[in-house]
C-alpha cells in the first residue's frame, strides 16, 4: 500500500491529468483513482470500458463529412488520450491508415496553419543555430527511441509545405507505434525550419513557420551538420529517419551522414525496400526471376535512383556483376531517356545511363526499351495512360505496373485502368489505396506499396540490435522478408503484400530478422538473452490502461 501511495503522490492531480495525453483515461477512471487523484466532479459519473470509448470514437469518426475532419478529430483524440487513440488505431488498422497517412495527411499538411490546435514535436528553425541542442533539451524526455525529421520541401508530391509539413513526421511515429509497437513517449517529431519558396504561405498570415525564402548552400548544411551532432548527444540511442527532403539535398544528406550516425532516409531507402519486395512478390505471380527483369523508371529522383539501386544491389548479391546488374535499369527523367550521352547528368543518374539513342517520347520508350516493369515515380498523374498500358501489355504475359507516386491524385494510373486495359493480367501496386476491382467476376485488391510495411520494422530491429549505423543490405533483408510473409491466398487476390490487418506481426518478424542480420554481420550492440519473439511481444506497447490506485 506504501508503495502505492507513493506511486500516486508523483502523479499530476486533478485537471493536470486529464491535460496530460499519455496518462489521460478520460471516462476510464476508476471509483478510487478520482477520489485520490481529485478528480471527483470533474468527470461525468459514468465509467466507460476502453472498448465502449472506441465504439463511441467510430461512431464519431464515421460521423464526419469528409476524410479532413476524419484526420482533425484522430488528431484532436490523439493530443487528448494516445492510449484510446492507439488502441481505436491499431483494431481498425485498415479503416484508419488513410486517414493518418497518405493520402489525406496530404491535404492535412496544406491546411496545416488552419487545423493547428496544440503543439506536438519541436520545431527548430534558423533562428535557433547555436542553440540548437538547448532547444532539444526542452523535449520532456531523454529516453527517445525513433525520431522522424522533416524540412518540409518536399511533401509527399505536394512540393514546398514548409514548417506546415509537420504533419508528415507526427503520422510517420504514429505509424511506428501502431505497427512496431514503438512506445509512443519514445518518439519525437521534428521540423527544420529554414524557410519556404511556396509563395502562398510567404503571402499568408495565418502561417505559422518563418516567412522568408529558403536557406541553401553552406549555411543550410551547416545548420544541419549542428542539428545531428547536437540530436546525437541528446538521445544517443535513437534512430533518425529524414523524411520528405528535396531531391537535391535527400541523397546527399544521407550519403554524408549514413557512416556517421543512426539513420536513414525513407523516401529513398524504406520506398525502395518495399518496392524491391513487390517485385519479388511479382515474381510468384509471373513465375519469371528477379534477374530476368527490366525496370522501366518514369522519374529519376530520389525514389527511382533509390529503387534501381537496391534492386542492383540484390542482383550483386545473387552473382550478377554490377555492370549487368545496371543494365537492368533504364531511367525517364524530365528531358527523356537517361542515356550516356546527354550532357550534364548528374552521379545518380550518371550510373545507370544507359548505352542508347536519346528518346524522349515515354511512349516511344516503351516500345523500344521492352521493359518487363513500368515504375511511376514521377509525381505526375495520369502520365501511364492507355496506350503505353497497352503497348506493355503487347510484350508481356503479366506485364507489372507500379505507379508509387502519393498521394492518389498524383498516381500515374489507377488500379481499375490498368486491370481493365490489361484484361485482368497486369500485375499493379501503388502509392497510395484504391479500391477493389472486379474483372470477369474476379476480384482483384490493389497492393498498396506502403513504405509502412518496411520502416517500423526495420527501426524496431536497428533498436534490438543496438546498430550505431544502418546498412543497405538491412533493407534487402526486410524486402525479402516482407514477401516471404505474403501468403498465397493475398497473392491470389492480386496483393503483393500481406494485408494490413496482420503489419503488427509483419513488423515484428521483419524486426527480429534485421536483428538476426545485425548477429550474423557481427555489428550488433545487443545480445537478447532467451526467446527473441518472446522478448519482442513484451518490448512491444500495448494500447491499455494503467491502474493508477487500487487493486
Amino acid at each position: 500500500m506504501k508503495e502505492k501511495k507513493q506511486e500516486t503522490n508523483i502523479l499530476p492531480r486533478g485537471s493536470k491529468i486529464l491535460h496530460d495525453p499519455l496518462l489521460n483515461k478520460g471516462t476510464n477512471f476508476s471509483e478510487d483513482e478520482r477520489n485520490q487523484l481529485g478528480l471527483r466532479g470533474l468527470l461525468p459519473p459514468r465509467i466507460l470500458t476502453l472498448k465502449t470509448q472506441k465504439e463511441k470514437i467510430l461512431k464519431n469518426f464515421n460521423s464526419k463529412k469528409n476524410d479532413l475532419e476524419k484526420y482533425i478529430y484522430m488528431i484532436a483524440l490523439q493530443d487528448r488520450n494516445e492510449t484510446l487513440f492507439y488502441y481505436t488505431l491499431m483494431s481498425e488498422i485498415e479503416k484508419m491508415m488513410p486517414i493518418i497517412y497518405t493520402p489525406t495527411v496530404g491535404r492535412a499538411c496544406q491546411k496545416y496553419d488552419h487545423i493547428f490546435r496544440r503543439p506536438r514535436g519541436l520545431y527548430i528553425s534558423l533562428e535557433d543555430i547555436g542553440k540548437i541542442e538547448t532547444i532539444l533539451k526542452n523535449w520532456p524526455s531523454r529516453q527517445v527511441e525513433v525520431i522522424v525529421v522533416t524540412d518540409g520541401e518536399r511533401i509527399l508530391g505536394l512540393g514546398d509545405l514548409g514548417a506546415n509539413g509537420m504533419g508528415i513526421p507526427i503520422g510517420k511515429l504514429s505509424l511506428y507505434t501502431a505497427c512496431a509497437g514503438i512506445d509512443p513517449s519514445k518518439c519525437l517529431p521534428i521540423t527544420i525550419d529554414v524557410g519556404t519558396n511556396n509563395n502562398n504561405l510567404l503571402k499568408n498570415p495565418f502561417y505559422l513557420g518563418l516567412q522568408k525564402r529558403r536557406i541553401t548552400g553552406k549555411i543550410y548544411d551547416d545548420f544541419l551538420d549542428e542539428f545531428m551532432v547536437s540530436v546525437s548527444a541528446i538521445f544517443p540511442n535513437a534512430v533518425i529517419q529524414f523524411e520528405d527532403f528535396a531531391n537535391s539535398n535527400a541523397a546527399r544528406l544521407l550519403q554524408k551522414y549514413r557512416g556517421s550516425y543512426c539513420m536513414f532516409n525513407d523516401d529513398i531507402q524504406g520506398t525502395a525496400a518495399v518496392a524491391l519486395s513487390g517485385l519479388i512478390s511479382s515474381m510468384k505471380l509471373t513465375s519469371q526471376k528477379l534477374e530476368d527483369q527490366k525496370l522501366l523508371f518514369y522519374g529519376a529522383g530520389t525514389a527511382g535512383i533509390g529503387i534501381g539501386n537496391l534492386f542492383s544491389q540484390a542482383l550483386i548479391s545473387t552473382g550478377i556483376s554490377d555492370s549487368d546488374a545496371r543494365k537492368k535499369c533504364w531511367f525517364v527523367d524530365s528531358k527523356g531517356l537517361v542515356v550516356k550521352s546527354r550532357d550534364n547528368l548528374s552521379s545518380d543518374k550518371l550510373y545507370f545511363a544507359q548505352d542508347h539513342k536519346q528518346i524522349k517520347n515515354l511512349y516511344e520508350i516503351v516500345n523500344q526499351v521492352k521493359p518487363t516493369t513500368l515504375i511511376g515515380v514521377s509525381g505526375k498523374a495520369n502520365a501511364f495512360d492507355k496506350k503505353i498500358i497497352n503497348s506493355m501489355n503487347s510484350f508481356n504475359k503479366r506485364p507489372i505496373i507500379f505507379a508509387l507516386s502519393n498521394p492518389t491524385s498524383n498516381s500515374e494510373c489507377t488500379a481499375k485502368q490498368v486491370y481493365n486495359w490489361t484484361q485482368g493480367r497486369g500485375v499493379f501496386a501503388s502509392g497510395s489505396p484504391f479500391e477493389p476491382v472486379t474483372i470477369e467476376e474476379k476480384t482483384f485488391i490493389p497492393s498498396q506499396g506502403n513504405n509502412v510495411y518496411i520502416f517500423p520494422g526495420v527501426g524496431l530491429g536497428v533498436i534490438l540490435a543496438g546498430v550505431v549505423k544502418i546498412p543497405d543490405s538491412f533493407f534487402i533483408t526486410a524486402a525479402k522478408k516482407l514477401s516471404d510473409l505474403t501468403r498465397k491466398d493475398e497473392l491470389s487476390r492480386g496483393l503483393l503484400y500481406p494485408s494490413l490487418n496482420r503489419i503488427r506481426s509483419v513488423s515484428c518478424d521483419i524486426a527480429i530478422e534485421i536483428y538476426k542480420k545485425a548477429i550474423k554481420d557481427g555489428i550488433a550492440k545487443n545480445i537478447i538473452e532467451g526467446d527473441i519473439q518472446e522478448f519482442v511481444n513484451k518490448k512491444m506497447y500495448n494500447p491499455a490502461y494503467k491502474k493508477y490506485v487500487g487493486k
